[in-house]
């Protein structure tokens, strides 16, 4: 769970090769601020293959305003 002001993110790595979301990390915003990559094994074509970073999108790294 993620502390009020942590500078962590959720971020989801995507294959460059297939394409697939298959990964989730965090990573320090304030002292990465570059996009990732990695180079992970990637279970649909079976070998290594560069992964990037990109946004998780559900939600959980944007601080929603309070009703009322």
């Amino acid at each position: 769970m993620a502390k009020k002001g942590d500078k962590r993110k959720i971020i989801g790595m995507v294959s460059t090769e297939s394409g697939h979301r298959t990964y989730y990390t965090r990573k320090n915003t304030q002292n990465t601020p570059d996009k990732l990559k990695l180079r992970k094994y990637d279970p649909i074509l079976r070998k290594h293959v560069i992964y990037e970073e990109t946004k998780k999108n559900l939600g959980r790294n944007e601080v929603k305003p309070r009703k009322g």
